[in-house]
C-alpha cells in the first residue's frame, strides 16, 4: 500500500512506513500529515502487524514543516489546524498504537521532524545524521510534544539550552546525552534496524504494548498510581497464550514461539 507522500510495505509482520516527499526533504504538508495518520491507524488494526519502522525516502528524514504550504495565500492552513489536525493527531498515534514504533533516522531530523522521531519508541540514527530543534531560528517554539519529551530524554537545562539555540546535534552526540538510543555506521544503518524491527516483531506483542502503556503513564503517575498500573497490566499479561508460550520455552529450555496473542 502507498499514496503519493506515504509508502507503506509490509516484511516479516514489520510495516515499514517512508515519508516520501524527498524533493523538500519529507517536510510535512497537510496531505502527508493526514496521510501518516491513516497509516498508523491501518497499522494498529492490522494483526500482522506486530512492528513498525518509521523513516524517510531520500537523504532526509524529515525537516519538519513545509514552510512553502504556510507562506502561500492559497494553501496555508494556519498554524491551529497543522498543530491540531497535524503534528498532535500523530503524536498521540505513535504513543498511543499498542506495538512498538523505531524511528529509523536516515538523515537530517529538524524542528517538528525531530520531535516526531523523539516520541518514538526506539529511535536508531546512522553516524551522518543531525537533530535540529530549529524552531527557534524562524521566531517559533517546539511543537510536536518537543517541549514534553525532550527535558525528559536528556534533563530540563539541555533540553531548554537546545530549544533555544537551534543547535545542530550530531548522531553520536544524541546517543551520548541519552536523546536517541543507538548510532550506527552508515554502511550498517539498514541492516542493524532490520534487525532491531525483526526481533520485536518476534517478540509478545501484547506485552511489549503493556511494557508501552506503563511507561506512557509514568510520565504522570505518582508511585502509587504506578504500582497500582503495574499490577493491572501484569495480571493481564499473565492471561495471553504468549507468556504460557514463555513460561514453557523456559522451561523446556528452548526459543520461544510467540504469536501476539
Amino acid at each position: 500500500m502507498s499514496s503519493n507522500s506515504i509508502e507503506l510495505n509490509l516484511e516479516n509482520n514489520i510495516a515499514y512506513i517512508t515519508l516520501n516527499r524527498s524533493e523538500v526533504f519529507n517536510s510535512f504538508n497537510r496531505e502527508m500529515a493526514l496521510n501518516l495518520q491513516q497509516v498508523f491507524d491501518d497499522c494498529e488494526t492490522n494483526p500482522e502487524v506486530r512492528a513498525i519502522v518509521l523513516t524517510g525516502n531520500g537523504k532526509a528524514f524529515c525537516a519538519g514543516q513545509d514552510l512553502k504550504e504556510v507562506t502561500s495565500p492559497e494553501l496555508n492552513p494556519g498554524f491551529k489546524k497543522i498543530l491540531e489536525e497535524h503534528y498532535n493527531p500523530i503524536i498521540t498515534r505513535i504513543r498511543s498504537i499498542k506495538k512498538p514504533i523505531i524511528a529509523a533516522v536516515n538523515g537530517v531530523a529538524a524542528g517538528a521532524g525531530a520531535n516526531i522521531a523523539l516520541a518514538c519508541d526506539i529511535v536508531v540514527a546512522h553516524e551522518k545524521v543531525s537533530f535540529i530543534q530549529a524552531f527557534s531560528l524562524i521566531g517559533l517554539i517546539p511543537d510536536s510534544a518537543g517541549t514534553f519529551f525532550l527535558p525528559r530524554l536528556i534533563g530540563f537545562q539541555k533540553a531548554l539550552a537546545l530549544a533555544m539555540l537551534g543547535d545542530k546535534i550530531s548522531a553520536e552526540d544524541a546517543e551520548k546525552m541519552g536523546m536517541i538510543y543507538k548510532v550506527t555506521a552508515l554502511d550498517d544503518f539498514e541492516k542493524e534496524v532490520g534487525k532491531l524491527a525483526f526481533k520485536l516483531a518476534q517478540m509478545p506483542t501484547l506485552a511489549l504494548g503493556k511494557i508501552k502503556e506503563a511507561f506512557n503513564q509514568s510520565l504522570t503517575n505518582n508511585l502509587e498510581q504506578q504500582l497500582a498500573l503495574e499490577s493491572k497490566l501484569q495480571i493481564e499479561a499473565a492471561q495471553t497464550e504468549d507468556y504460557e508460550e514463555g513460561v514453557a520455552a523456559f522451561i523446556e529450555k528452548r526459543q520461544p514461539k510467540f504469536k501476539g496473542q
